[in-house]
């Protein structure tokens, strides 16, 4: 994979991260991207099957992510974090929606580059946030797809999953 995929990558953690309201830092360096055509397909597959669920997935995610990580609530202290909320239901459909964006890109560099002339995608601080909000997403997909996300498929989950955040990790080095 190229360059423009470690983009897409960046554009989708940009979104999900600027989702969540956290503040700027500097343009990062690109990393080469490593998932496999099949393992992008795996990934788009799976993102089709449960889009219909961003909403609540999503609001699962952000619902469990201030439980294991309650500093992670005062990014949200304009929120109501009750569970089953607006807010978590609007911005936790944001995230995995910036998900489904992303994986959709990979293959698109005018996409990509035109979806980075549109965002400001160096709003993002504190890189250990990003490594909660990958692990809390990755704990969502396998509790809640358990029949549907086998050890394949979550393998090219995982390995997605851990470009975005080395992609991002990037800005800080």
């Amino acid at each position: 994979m190229n360059m423009m995929n470690s983009f897409a990558v960046l554009i989708i953690w940009s979104k999900i991260i600027l989702a969540v309201g956290l503040p700027k830092v500097q343009q990062p360096n690109s990393i080469p991207i490593s998932s496999t055509a099949s393992e992008i397909a795996v990934v788009k597959d799976f993102l089709a099957k449960i889009a219909p669920q961003a909403k609540k997935l999503g609001a699962e995610t952000l619902e469990r992510l201030f439980l294991g990580y309650p500093e992670t609530k005062n990014y949200f202290a304009h929120f109501n974090t009750s569970h089953g909320s607006d807010d978590l239901l609007k911005q936790g459909g944001k995230i995995f929606n910036a998900l489904g964006y992303a994986a959709s890109h990979l293959d698109n560099p005018d996409g990509i580059l035109s979806a980075l002339k549109k965002l400001h995608p160096y709003n993002l601080r504190d890189p250990d946030k990003f490594h909660m909000m990958s692990s809390t997403i990755n704990h969502v997909m396998t509790s809640n797809f358990e029949e549907e996300f086998p050890a394949r498929i979550q393998a090219s989950w995982d390995n997605f999953m851990d470009e975005v955040y080395n992609v991002l990790l990037t800005k800080y080095r």
